[in-house]
């Protein structure tokens, strides 16, 4: 099934470049690849987005995990009758949301490196890139292609 292993590339992608950047980059700290504009700085976010919800790590396991696993259901049921880019967005999103979900189960915090130093950007990684890319590919399915495809009665 193509979205399973979109679903499974991506967040292989993200755990791969975490589990390099807490071998690789965390005893160092950080790596300037553009000095002054972009940099791999090591990071632990043990919040959501902009560290909202700070170790509060029970109640963003279980509310990732519903999401998840609500689109999960979702995509399943429109496999057949969808648009592919509408369910391209999804299974993207869900990489991307599951790469984070694994980090904070196994580690209890998310690991982030992407630092946009210029603009003083908060720190992100690859799952969060997926994630947000998803949600915009969605929202202009939605907004300029039509409505959601609906779940057929089984």
């Amino acid at each position: 099934m193509f979205y399973i292993f979109i679903i499974t590339i991506l967040t292989g992608i993200d755990q791969w470049t975490k589990y390099l950047i807490e071998t690789q980059l965390k005893p160092i700290g950080a790596i300037p690849i553009v000095k002054d504009i972009f940099h791999l700085t090591y990071a632990r976010n043990t919040g959501a987005a902009f560290s909202i919800l700070r170790d509060k790590q029970a109640f963003l396991i279980l509310v990732t995990a519903i999401v998840v696993g609500a689109l999960i259901y979702y995509l399943i049921k429109i496999l057949k009758t969808g648009e592919v880019a509408f369910k391209l967005s999804l299974a993207i999103i869900i990489g991307g949301a599951l790469g984070n979900l694994i980090d904070r189960v196994r580690l209890n915090y998310v690991t982030d490196f992407l630092d946009f130093t210029l603009i003083n950007y908060p720190i992100f990684n690859l799952a969060d890139v997926f994630v947000v890319s998803g949600v915009v590919m969605l929202s202009y399915m939605l907004l300029f292609k039509g409505d959601m495809p609906k779940i057929s009665k089984m």
